[in-house]
């Protein structure tokens, strides 16, 4: 058995979860490298990483480069004496990282490479309307997430899932793939696989403002898909044109009515108890959503007390 040292990165919650199970399974981590604070807030406060306050309280080695081919921070990093690396939602490592340690640098992934390569694959697997992912680890190269698969486990998306659930869903599974790995890495017995060449794999593309609004005359599935797919974060939105008024509005959870209608699309079919909108094949029933400067209610609460005007839509 290799006596591992390990450097952990990486900065959301997700990667919080990652690293506990490393600790909690007593591996030596030597050093986590995670995001520089960033002030937030109205006050600019410094707000520090998920993964930071964690290492906190293990009393771990922190570094937080701002430049990753920073000649000091390299320096720290080889002084750990680390020989084995592992990334779990951070950012792309410059080769004089990842080549560091005599073991490599392995990555977890929350999809089934090589699709859903990118920022944002569990959003695009739900928007996509897949019924299974899953996570991969694998050795980093000098593309983003190109490399070499370690392990693979695959979990099934329900249609009732959002990205918050499945996120959730992967980040236990990544837990226990990550433990599998090191065990591998640990008795020297990882066998890897490069990964199937495909002509047009999906991909998971960054999430900005103009792929995250709604486009009320696709089909019903897909919209459905995609409010799921952004929900909680970073949400899906729309225009809500009522009366004179025109709001940037978020939505976040509904659900299908299937039937046939004379509304037209992106019309509000408003009652004491339902907000509907109509699209092709139906309507889509407004759950959970948020107006511009609200807290986020369900739609019972807004119907309480909010007028919708006679012509209102959604844009």
């Amino acid at each position: 058995m290799t006596d591992l040292r390990i450097v952990f990165m990486g900065t959301p919650d997700f990667a919080v979860s990652i690293l506990k199970t490393l600790v909690e399974n007593n591996y030596q981590v030597v050093g986590v490298i995670t995001a520089p604070d960033k002030p937030a807030g109205r006050g600019r406060k410094l707000n520090e990483s998920a993964v930071k306050t964690y290492a906190k309280e293990k009393g771990l080695n922190i570094l937080q480069p701002t430049n990753l081919k920073n000649e000091d921070f390299v320096a720290d990093l080889k002084a750990l004496e680390a020989n084995l690396q592992i990334v779990v939602a951070f950012r792309m490592l410059p080769e004089v990282v990842w080549k560091l340690p005599a073991y490599g640098t392995f990555n977890l992934h929350a999809s089934l490479l090589p699709d859903y390569r990118g920022a944002a694959p569990i959003n695009w697997a739900i928007i996509d309307g897949e019924t299974k992912t899953g996570v991969s680890t694998f050795f980093i190269d000098e593309k983003i997430d190109t490399g070499e698969i370690i392990l693979q486990k695959e979990i099934a998306i329900e249609d009732t899932d959002s990205a918050g659930t499945l996120h959730d869903k992967l980040m236990h599974a990544g837990s226990d793939l990550v433990i599998d790995t090191v065990k591998l890495i640990e008795k020297e017995q990882v066998i890897t696989q490069a990964q199937p060449q495909t002509e047009s794999p999906k991909t998971a593309y960054k999430l900005d403002r103009d792929n995250c609004k709604i486009d009320w005359t696709d089909n019903i599935t897909n919209i459905y898909n995609k409010i799921r797919g952004l929900s909680p974060y970073p949400g899906a939105w729309c225009f809500l044109k009522n009366g004179e008024e025109t709001l940037d509005i978020k939505i976040y959870t509904t659900k299908i009515e299937q039937e046939t209608h004379r509304f037209n699309i992106g019309e509000l079919v408003v009652s004491k108890k339902e907000l509907k909108i109509a699209v092709n094949e139906g309507f889509i029933n407004i759950l959970e959503l948020k107006l511009p400067g609200k807290r986020k209610m369900d739609a019972k609460s807004l119907l309480n007390g909010y007028q919708f005007d006679v012509q209102a839509k959604m844009l």
